[in-house]
């Protein structure tokens, strides 16, 4: 198992925990920041947030998982 396998798999399981980490950390640098980068860390937030969800997809469909929409 791969590096990158054994983070999709801890994403897996504690995603909303991580997820919570990088929203408390964006909060924090942005308060000592005193505001002056809140668009950057928005921006950085919002495509740690979007990596977190790919890697997330690609566990389930490695899985087997997939998307599970209606079947054509």
């Amino acid at each position: 198992m791969g590096f990158m396998d054994k983070v999709k798999g801890m994403l897996g399981q504690h995603g909303d925990k991580v997820e919570r980490g990088v929203d408390k950390t964006a909060e924090t640098v942005d308060r000592k920041t005193g505001g002056k980068y809140t668009d950057k860390i928005e921006r950085g937030t919002g495509k740690a947030k979007e990596s977190m969800d790919r890697m997330s997809e690609d566990r389930r469909r490695d899985e087997g998982g997939g998307q599970g929409g209606p079947a054509a």
